[in-house]
């Protein structure tokens, strides 16, 4: 269960949460309005600490992953990717909602991998963990650090399609990458974060890594 108290399949519940000073916020009601083909929208009716009744939209979203796949010399995998909502292609790390029920984390992340950068790694790490945009959503997305890289060949690729379709790949330098979140030529979210996370942790000789399977508290555990 998330640490808001909605069960894992996103259904509303008459929940509440205590803050550490005593405050406390009560869901008076909960309704799910909408229900598209990835994310839903609850409406939540909160009695605040101060007894004022105030409304609260959530859009649900799966939650995600992705991966900064980095090389022996230094260079991020980035792929390039048309985003309907912006209107325009953007340089990304290979990423992908969990939609697959039962699959584990790391799992997820190397399915995507292979997917989109068609590539595999021996050795993976927890980079980040993320809340997109708590005052309005309760997607969390896990981004992974994937070293030891190995291509896969032609024969044995997974094919794109929709965005996927035309989907392209390009090796950066790390260094480079950073310049590129501080210029604003990468603004894709995961992206930058984890291109800026796994900066940091390269300069820290990578000791403050943590393992690839630790729990996540904003998504469940997957059963199996």
């Amino acid at each position: 269960m998330p640490a808001d108290g909605t069960p894992a399949d996103g259904t509303p519940v008459a929940a509440g949460y205590r803050s550490d000073t005593g405050h406390h916020y009560e869901v008076a009601e909960s309704d799910v309005v909408f229900t598209g083909r990835i994310i839903r929208l609850r409406r939540d009716i909160v009695r605040m600490p101060d007894g004022v009744v105030s409304q609260r939209d959530v859009v649900m979203h799966p939650g995600a992953v992705g991966v900064v796949a980095l090389d022996e010399t230094g260079q991020v995998v980035m792929v390039n990717q048309y985003r309907h909502p912006v209107r325009r292609a953007l340089w990304e790390l290979p990423a992908g909602i969990l939609d697959v029920p039962g699959e584990r984390l790391a799992t997820a992340a190397a399915r995507e991998l292979a997917e989109e950068a068609h590539l595999t790694a021996a050795r993976w790490d927890l980079l980040v963990d993320v809340l997109a945009s708590p005052g309005m959503t309760d997607e969390a997305y896990r981004v992974f650090l994937a070293r030891d890289l190995a291509v896969i060949p032609p024969s044995q690729r997974h094919v794109g399609v929709h965005e996927e379709a035309d989907m392209r790949t390009q090796r950066v330098d790390l260094d480079e990458a950073v310049t590129g979140v501080l210029s604003g030529s990468i603004t894709n979210a995961m992206a930058v974060i984890g291109i800026l996370a796994v900066a940091t942790a390269r300069a820290g000789g990578f000791a403050s890594l943590r393992a690839a399977d630790v729990p996540w508290p904003d998504r469940p555990a997957p059963a199996g």
